[in-house]
């Protein structure tokens, strides 16, 4: 079906592409390799496009010209490329290309994500954000949520333990922060205790994050997205509206409730959207509420599950280490029951060991693309107005140049390093950096490293019966997200502690 869709776009659209791939030839771009006629290298990118965009680095260079379709994409695989973009020429690449299955997404004006970040209405955003969602006091009064949601996991997983049952550890960890973000947003939890109903929302979150990552005829031809010819965009707007309908009966119950005589605020994040609507010259409506809540929901609940079960996997992949954790919770939680945030500083190990997840297993492979305004001048190349840049995180994380041995999992690597997430260290930015430094890194940190505490600390954990830890799956599946493409199955032991 495909070669018939790209032999309509050879016949059709030939004409209206010649004149651009006729510019770019007068630039000077950076090198890249001989791409096909129309196509360019889309063929290039496979199924895992992270490692293919690296292959191709290895001889093109750490900036490279792809052309996919009618688009000119520009990759960038090392730190010194990556600050070019990220903070030297920031103002140049402030604004993000719209993949076409996000375009089907309303009011994308005023996404945290999609809008320009030198937009005033963004900048308002985020700051709302900041201050009464990822601040220090904000994450500190809502600590007992955090207890709570993790108390639950653990209790889950003891029950499995005692009918010696496999967990799908993904699955678990994902209902978690699911429930987590539901009540700090809305006061109330979403998956049922038994996590029975955690499998829908996950699978509307991945798909949607899925096909925003795949590759879409309509983002590398844009005259055909008219057609959505994949389909793309119209399997997405489903799950908007299925996401919209959740977000509507939340916002009405709330607003229902605010409207009585003995209404009682909640003080969570609904309330403080709803108290700006009512603020003369707001930005926020519902309408503008509801993609908000949805790049905070989607982000948050997907990454933080994903970041602790790759953790999980390596530390079953690599027995020392886990017991090397293990020791140090020990050492310090001593005849407590339970982990507190307040004890993070005292577990360097445990800290490492969530770094060089983020250094193997980035939440987002690719940042997402910027597109340059104007023609930027980088290292003697020109990067025309319009191209797409991408920055390939898990290629830099890969890099013998920037780390010693990078394929093996070795958390001693950040032992005494000052090397941090937080975008000061262009070689090793698993959040991004600059101005799109992502936003809810603060919550990200603490939810990770106690989920993955929790774990360690209140359960051996074994793998299915004929697996060994050398054998363990590690393939990755490509989305916006990288994600463990064979789910991880666990047996947990349960220790009893104090």
């Amino acid at each position: 079906m495909e070669v018939y869709i790209f032999l309509f776009c050879i016949s059709i659209f030939f004409l209206l592409l010649k004149p651009l791939f006729h510019r770019s030839n007068t630039l000077n771009l950076p090198p890249g390799p001989i791409g096909l006629p129309i196509l360019g290298s889309i063929h290039r990118l496979g199924r895992h496009p992270n490692q293919s965009l690296a292959l191709l680095a290895k001889i093109h260079g750490p900036i490279m010209t792809l052309r996919l379709g009618s688009i000119t994409t520009i990759v960038l695989s090392s730190p010194e490329m990556a600050k070019q973009v990220l903070q030297t020429h920031a103002q140049s690449f402030s604004d993000r290309p719209i993949p076409d299955a996000i375009a089907s997404m309303p009011n994308l004006e005023l996404s945290l994500v999609w809008s320009p970040s030198d937009d005033s209405r963004w900048r308002k955003l985020r700051g709302l954000c900041s201050t009464q969602l990822f601040s220090a006091q904000k994450l500190n009064s809502l600590q007992f949520l955090r207890y709570q949601k993790v108390e639950q996991l653990i209790q889950h997983i003891k029950n499995r333990s005692l009918s010696n049952s496999q967990v799908n550890v993904g699955e678990v960890l994902f209902a978690t922060t699911l429930n987590l973000i539901f009540s700090t947003m809305f006061s109330i939890d979403i998956v049922d205790p038994e996590f029975s109903t955690a499998q829908e929302f996950k699978d509307v979150v991945w798909k949607m994050v899925e096909s925003a990552g795949k590759p879409n005829l309509s983002d590398y031809f844009p005259v055909l997205k008219r057609f959505d010819l994949q389909g793309v965009r119209k399997c997405t707007m489903v799950r908007n509206d299925r996401m919209h309908q959740i977000f509507d009966e939340m916002i009405d119950k709330r607003m229902k409730a605010r409207a009585s005589i003995s209404s009682t605020r909640h003080g969570d994040f609904l309330d403080v959207l709803l108290d700006q609507w009512e603020e003369n010259g707001s930005i926020l409506n519902r309408e503008t509420i509801k993609p908000l809540i949805q790049s905070l929901f989607i982000a948050g609940s997907e990454t933080n599950a994903t970041t602790t079960e790759w953790a999980m996997a390596e530390l079953l992949r690599n027995p020392e280490v886990m017991q090397k954790a293990r020791k140090e919770l020990t050492e310090v939680i001593g005849s407590e029951t339970s982990v507190k945030e307040s004890d993070m500083d005292q577990l360097p190990y445990l800290q490492a060991v969530v770094k060089e997840t983020l250094r193997l297993h980035p939440a987002a492979p690719l940042l997402l693309p910027y597109k340059a305004r104007n023609d930027v001048e980088i290292c003697g190349y020109t990067i025309p107005k319009g191209a797409h840049a991408l920055v390939n995180i898990w290629a830099m994380n890969r890099d013998p140049k920037y780390w010693s041995h990078p394929l093996a999992f070795s958390p001693e690597r950040f032992i005494g390093s000052k090397i941090d997430y937080k975008g000061g260290n262009f070689e090793y930015i698993p959040f991004g950096a600059g101005r799109r430094l992502c936003l809810g890194l603060p919550l990200a940190t603490r939810m990770v490293h106690l989920m993955l505490a929790s774990m360690i600390l209140s359960f051996d954990w074994e793998l299915p019966p004929g697996t060994n830890p050398e054998d363990l799956d590690m393939q990755e599946q490509f989305g916006m997200t990288l994600k463990k493409a064979m789910p991880l199955c666990a047996i947990p032991v349960y220790r009893k502690l104090g």
